[in-house]
């Protein structure tokens, strides 16, 4: 059964609340990519008026993460999946809706792939830019995804 926006939704609801309370939400996900949204309000804003950077960083890494839990769901294999490392930069303040993508499912397929063949585990780094509602970038995150078979 292939993932979509509402089961990713509810799972967030209840195996990561934080994230669904500060309003991050995933809107699109297929094979080769995944959009998530999260909107400036009260809850996940900074002392300067704009969106706190670990909530941008929840939206960045879900958009990552939701391409690994899909391609890992689709082996119907038992595979584990671990951030090992983040990376981000900021190149102007998060205000209003902001929109990650990750456009690197096939980049994910290929390493499950390799980490199922030979049986030991196995790196990648995929990334996440956020967009402001204008279209300007406001984040962009790298995450390090390990996989293994378990």
């Amino acid at each position: 059964m292939p993932l979509t926006p509402g089961k990713i939704n509810t799972f967030l609801l209840f195996k990561l609340p934080s994230a669904w309370v500060t309003g991050v939400r995933v809107k699109y996900i297929s094979k080769e990519k995944c959009t998530t949204a999260v909107r400036l309000r009260w809850i996940n804003q900074n002392p300067f008026k704009s969106m706190f950077w670990a909530v941008q960083g929840m939206a960045a890494e879900l958009a990552t993460g939701a391409l690994v839990m899909q391609a890992i769901q689709e082996t119907e294999a038992p595979i584990s999946m671990l951030v090992a490392q983040n990376k981000a930069e900021f190149h102007k303040k998060a205000k209003g809706r902001i929109t990650f993508q990750c456009e690197e499912g096939t980049k994910v397929a290929q390493a499950i792939e390799t980490a199922l063949q030979t049986g030991e585990g196995n790196t990648i780094w995929l990334q996440a830019d956020g967009t402001d509602e204008s279209g300007v970038i406001v984040s962009s995150f790298a995450f390090e995804w390990t996989i293994k078979k378990k």
